[in-house]
């Protein structure tokens, strides 16, 4: 029985990627005191002057759980030198004489893997499991645990990668994986998997297993290892109460998840407490509770909108990455059929905002666009700190104090730099703040598109009026029409017009009253022209004047007032890209004559269309004009760009991250290339194109395309287009 104890507490210290040694760091470490930890094992590799393997591992794994990758990765590259310099024992000294050594060679590549399936960087993370499998160090204690994460690292990134094949592959190796002492491990490791690949039932048998955490719990007591339950515990009831809800025993997982939420301790843990508040709004609708639904989805979107950081911890690591714009699209649901119209239009654009501050996520280099830039920069760096430790569990650490702080810090920033708070933080915008700021001759209209679900709002300054509409097939409508409108020899784009039309705006007619019209499109509509809709007798330009946002709270940031600049237009045309396959002679030929048109204009051509130019001179005109290729990224939306001239300054790549920590001054951009109109319809649906990140670098208007375009086409359009603007 010594020996089960022994055995059970060497689990217990090596459970997941901890120590197994009693030192002060470990003290820190087992009682969760994650930031603590960074700061002893900061000052003591400070004042030593040297980052020895025992402390730097550690400082490591409190990099890891507070999710600060930004010192993360530096910290294992200069942990994984350490190892290649024959330094792999991370071992401080032992409570049992040095009875267990500790190699961590697998360490740093475990630790990216799990890094890197927080991200979505599947592929990454993949790579580092492998190569953390192939460097266990054979025979001694750690094997099995340093194999059960591998495997399940493996498997869970596969599995959320959509490769069920190799996912299962790597489950069956975790199952033959022979175990008494690292059992709760391998079964964990083993539901994420399931969840992972979407198989509930299988999670739920093997959390149903064997497991010894009420004797885990004893033993940590009795060493003085703090609370189990904010660290280990809280996962593992999670695990097992999703995947009763999965597996449809709602009775249970209603009861479990209310335990999960009675307890204090999980509030600390904001990435699982706001899964498990969505998953209790759930199982209420399905009771049948709307009110009661509504009420928990509300408290699931504070958590949410209390965190910045887009990248989950506890819930990524599980293998269940939870969707936040879930919660938005069943609360829009539910105030929707409880006729709250306003309340879901708000509710929409704050989906749209979590969106873009996820998206924005790791940004900290934003443009200031305010008189005290330096005091806003600094509020930003103090807000970042806050935020961070905010997410820390800790079973000392201030968490009414830290938030408050948070509060405040958000507060100073929304009344000092408010457009910049609205890329970092969710700013709530009500529906009278953007009636406010509607001209009243416009009335905007706003879709918000969910799977079969179409809704559509029509505010203007009289009123608001929600309308249920057919999202059934919607996409692929949309996609039909796109291609048709390309059939210059077919008017059969208009019999598709005529659909969409009676689809998405006959049914407002009623309540659109005004001829300017503001569109707000969601998912599949971003890539919709509603101007060429057709009603049966004309096209829809014809009957209205429309412009779009890509959401209404945008309204709140646009310059009302014309920029005064000494230059007119400033063209670019036909970069020099290094492939003269890439040349586009009409594109050159197109700046050159928008040039003409106007007065106090220039045209910059080959390597004069740098992106070095276009960061120096872009503020001073009134007009910007790019005629070249533009490149779209889907998976990455802030690496999305137009390609300009490189230099020894700057590639050549004007990115929309780059936008975002840009200042111009233009009245009107021209994007005279290729798609770049397109964004990101992510969850949540804010686009971030070029179109985005152009409008909060300054620009009041963007003229961008749906479409690939014809050099020589675009070229005679532009031309006419500035003529007329003239």
């Amino acid at each position: 029985m010594i020996k089960i104890i022994l055995v059970m507490l060497v689990a217990l210290l090596a459970s997941g990627c901890g120590g197994v040694l009693r030192t002060e760091s470990d003290n820190l470490w087992t009682s969760g005191r994650y930031d603590e930890l960074a700061k002893h094992a900061e000052s003591n590799i400070a004042q030593r002057g040297v980052a020895e393997t025992p402390k730097l591992y550690r400082l490591c794994l409190a990099y890891s759980k507070l999710k600060r990758y930004d010192k993360l990765f530096p910290c294992l590259d200069r942990l994984e030198e350490n190892i290649r310099k024959g330094e792999k024992d991370a071992q401080e000294g032992s409570k049992f004489g040095g009875l267990v050594d500790f190699d961590v060679t697998p360490a740093p590549h475990l630790l990216r893997a799990e890094a890197l399936i927080d991200m979505g960087e599947y592929k990454r993370a993949i790579a580092e499991a492998q190569r953390a499998y192939e460097r266990i160090p054979m025979g001694k204690h750690q094997e099995k645990w340093y194999q059960i994460d591998a495997l399940t690292y493996l498997s869970v990134a596969y599995g959320l990668s959509g490769d069920r094949h190799n996912a299962r592959k790597y489950i069956t190796r975790l199952e033959q994986i022979s175990t008494f002492d690292f059992s709760t491990l391998r079964n964990t490791g083993l539901a994420k998997s399931y969840i992972a690949i979407g198989d509930f039932k299988k999670a739920l048998e093997v959390m149903q297993q064997g497991d010894y955490s009420g004797i885990k719990k004893m033993l940590a007591a009795i060493v003085g290892l703090g609370d189990v339950f904010s660290w280990e515990q809280l996962p593992r009831n999670f695990i097992f109460n999703k995947s009763l809800l999965e597996t449809g025993r709602l009775g249970e997982s209603k009861s479990g998840y209310d335990e999960l939420l009675a307890n204090p301790r999980t509030k600390d843990n904001g990435e699982i407490h706001w899964v498990i508040l969505n998953d209790r709004g759930y199982i209420a609708e399905k009771e049948g509770n709307r009110a009661q639904a509504i009420e928990f989805y509300r408290k699931a979107v504070d958590v949410i909108e209390a965190q910045r950081a887009s990248i989950n911890t506890e819930a990524a690591k599980i293998g269940f990455v939870g969707d936040k714009q879930a919660v938005y699209q069943r609360l829009i649901a539910s105030l929707f059929a409880e006729s709250q119209y306003a309340v879901a239009f708000e509710y929409i654009e704050r989906s749209k905002a979590r969106a873009l501050v996820d998206m924005l996520a790791s940004k900290q280099d934003f443009a200031v666009h305010t008189a005290n830039a330096a005091q806003v920069r600094t509020l930003l760096a103090k807000n970042t700190v806050a935020e961070n430790e905010a997410r820390v569990q800790s079973e000392i650490a201030d968490t009414k104090g830290t938030r408050s702080l948070v509060v405040q810090t958000r507060q100073q920033l929304q009344q000092q730099a408010p457009e910049l708070s609205s890329l970092v933080s969710v700013t709530p915008v009500t529906v009278q703040e953007i009636q406010n700021r509607l001209p009243s001759d416009e009335v905007l209209v706003e879709y918000y598109a969910e799977g079969k679900e179409l809704y559509a709002f029509v505010l203007s300054k009289s009123g608001l009026q929600g309308i249920k509409l057919n999202g059934e097939g919607l996409t692929a409508e949309v996609q039909n029409f796109r291609q048709a409108v390309q059939d210059t020899r077919s008017t059969y784009h208009r019999d598709l017009g005529a659909k969409l039309y009676n689809r998405l705006v006959r049914p407002l007619e009623g309540a659109m009253k005004e001829r300017n019209v503001l569109i707000v499109a969601h998912g599949p509509l971003h890539y919709l022209p509603f101007n060429a809709l057709h009603d049966g007798n004309g096209y829809l330009i014809e009957r209205y004047s429309v412009r779009q946002l890509p959401s209404a709270s945008v309204l709140k940031y646009l310059k009302g007032v014309k920029p005064q600049t000494t230059g007119t237009l400033l063209a670019f045309g036909n970069p020099d890209l290094g492939d003269p396959q890439l040349d586009l002679k009409y594109a050159q030929a197109e700046a050159q004559n928008v040039a003409k048109v106007m007065p106090n204009s220039k045209a910059l051509v080959r390597r004069e269309a740098s992106e070095s130019a276009f960061k120096r001179y872009g503020e001073g005109f009134k007009y910007l004009h790019i005629a070249s290729h533009g490149t779209f990224n889907a998976d990455s939306p802030l690496t999305s760009a137009l390609l300009l001239a490189k230099d020894s300054a700057n590639d050549g790549t004007l990115t929309v991250g780059e936008l975002y920590s840009m200042r111009l001054n233009a009245d009107l951009v021209t994007l005279s290339a290729c798609e770049t109109g397109l964004g990101k319809i992510a969850n949540g649906d804010d686009v971030v194109g070029l179109t985005r990140g152009f409008l909060y670098a300054g620009s009041r208007s963007i003229v961008a395309s749906l479409w690939k375009v014809d050099d020589e086409a675009t070229a005679y359009l532009m031309t006419r287009f500035y003529g007329a603007l003239k």
